[in-house]
Parts: structure tokens; C-alpha cells; sequence
């Protein structure tokens, strides 16, 4: 009943469409049959729908997991192109399909705020800069801090994001990130769906021991957080030589794989879409 009624409630800022085949009832529980080969093909041929298939991951994500009555299910912009993916699947006996008009990959569930005004269970948009370097701890979960003029927070990219980490893994302190996720009551924290890189801040490392301007000689340390020292003319310095250190990440946005994503996360290729239409068009700032 809430979810009917949110459904007769819901005013579409944006909205794709979902054509769902139902299995013949005497299937039901019983081992899905949907090519594979036959769904890449289908993801390739018709490009207004998406998350069909995890390349990286060898998952097809048309079939659900639970053995429910439902074969497949196909998301996309265009109710035509739709029509044509479903006549390209190779599967068992489709029984019958209905087409819902849905908020799925259109990032309807999330809402711009500051850190001081998170709660649990919300999804949210929160610009900032990342505190302290990411840490990976057991079990191969990722953790890094945000922080905006308002306070700080945990985010995390779990186990299941799989090579989405490795972007969260080249994070560093300073840079300037927006970060889009569900929140966790306890501890509370933002599990990452996708994240813009804005700015990179600039990451110095140690590359010698200073030089010693008097005879030109490498300085000794003498001992952590205790300076340099010159062994011949004993000239002191507190800073050893320092370079800056290249980036393995672009500012850009980057999201988790086909196989970890939520069903309401806008892909990055619907917003790229998007943009270009607003762009094309000049409707920028217009609601429908």
C-alpha cells in the first residue's frame, strides 16, 4: 500500500521506462534459462537501455536472483527501442510482459545537504573534501572521511563495488569530491554509489635529504621529527628535499559496477545523455 501510493504520488523530474517478462507459472522456482551471449548482443544493438550487463564482472543483470515469477527485466529511455530488445533475448517460454513507467536510474532518491544535516537512511549529495587518505580493512571494504564547512562523516565503498575501489583507493587528503549514497544508521555513514572528483589537491612526497648550502654535501637526520644536520660543517635544516608526486586519478565521475548498483543510481551513461541534451536543447534549468 506505501509503495502504491508513493507511485500514484510521484511528480517524474525524470523517468525511463522497464519492460518485465513474467515466466510461465509451472517454471516458477525453478532454474531462469536467458542467454547471456544473446543480452551483450541486445546491450550492444540498442543503447537507450542500460545496466544490462556487467562486462568486467561476468553478471547479467536483466535476471533477478530471487525465484520469482519474473524472466527479465529491461530498463531504458525509449519505450520502442524496449520493444525491440525484448525480440532479441534468446530464453525459455516468455508468459506474458507489462511496460511500467519508473523512476529507476534517474537518482530520484537523492537529495543535496550538508554533513550537519545527514540522517539515517537517507541518500544524499554532499560536496566536500576528503580528511584523512582512504584505508582498506578486512574483508577488502575501503574507508575514507569527508568533510565540509559543517562537520565530518564516514564514507565507504564495500567488498561488493568491486574495481570501484580502486578510485576510492587514490583518493587524497585535500582533494574536493562530491559523493552520492545511502546513509548508514549505525555507525552513520554514506556508502558510496557513485562520486565527482572536482579537484585534485597536489601530493608532495620526500625525495632526498636536503643539500647543505654551505659545503654541498647531503644533510644526516637526526632522528623523526628532528631536522637534518650537516656531518662536515654542521649546518642544520628542518625540511628534506620534496617532489610532487603524479596522480593516478582525473577529476571526472566514477561509479560502482553494473552489478553493484541500485536500481534508482543514475548511470553515468544516462546523465552524459542528459547533459547533452540540456545542452543541445538550452533547457537548462527547466522541470517538466
Amino acid at each position: 500500500m506505501i509503495g502504491a501510493t508513493a507511485a500514484i504520488a510521484w511528480v517524474p523530474r525524470d523517468r525511463t521506462f522497464e519492460v518485465i517478462a513474467y515466466r510461465e507459472k509451472e517454471r516458477w522456482g525453478t532454474k531462469r534459462s536467458v542467454d547471456s551471449a544473446s543480452v551483450k548482443t541486445m546491450d550492444t544493438m540498442v543503447p537507450s537501455t542500460f545496466d544490462n550487463y556487467d562486462y568486467q564482472n561476468k553478471h547479467n543483470r536483466i535476471t533477478p536472483n530471487s525465484p520469482c515469477p519474473i524472466l527479465f527485466g529491461i530498463r531504458g529511455d525509449n519505450v520502442g527501442d524496449l520493444m525491440t530488445a525484448v525480440s532479441m533475448i534468446q530464453s525459455e517460454p516468455v508468459d506474458s510482459w507489462i511496460l511500467f513507467e519508473s523512476n529507476q536510474g534517474t537518482d530520484d532518491h537523492l537529495q543535496r545537504t550538508h554533513v550537519d544535516q545527514v540522517q539515517p537512511y537517507e541518500s544524499v549529495i554532499i560536496e566536500g573534501h576528503v580528511a584523512e587518505n582512504p584505508k582498506t580493512i578486512q574483508g577488502g571494504h575501503v574507508f575514507f572521511t569527508l568533510t565540509d564547512t559543517t562537520g565530518v562523516i564516514p564514507c565507504a565503498a564495500y567488498e561488493p563495488t568491486k574495481e570501484f575501489r580502486r578510485i576510492i583507493r587514490d583518493l587524497c587528503t585535500g582533494d574536493t569530491i562530491e559523493v552520492y549514497g545511502g546513509v548508514r544508521e549505525q555507525p552513520l555513514t554514506v556508502n558510496l554509489e557513485k562520486i565527482t572528483v572536482k579537484h585534485l589537491a597536489t601530493v608532495q612526497r620526500k625525495q632526498e635529504n636536503p643539500v647543505c648550502p654551505v659545503c654541498g654535501k647531503h644533510m644526516k637526520s637526526k632522528g623523526t621529527g628532528q631536522g637534518y644536520k650537516c656531518m662536515t660543517c654542521k649546518t642544520t635544516s628542518d625540511q628534506p628535499l620534496w617532489t610532487e608526486q603524479p596522480r593516478t586519478l582525473a577529476p571526472g565521475s566514477y561509479e560502482v559496477p553494473v552489478c553493484a548498483r541500485r536500481h534508482l543510481s543514475k548511470p553515468l551513461k544516462r546523465a552524459i545523455v542528459s547533459q547533452r541534451m540540456v545542452i543541445a536543447t538550452g533547457t537548462a534549468g527547466t522541470r517538466r
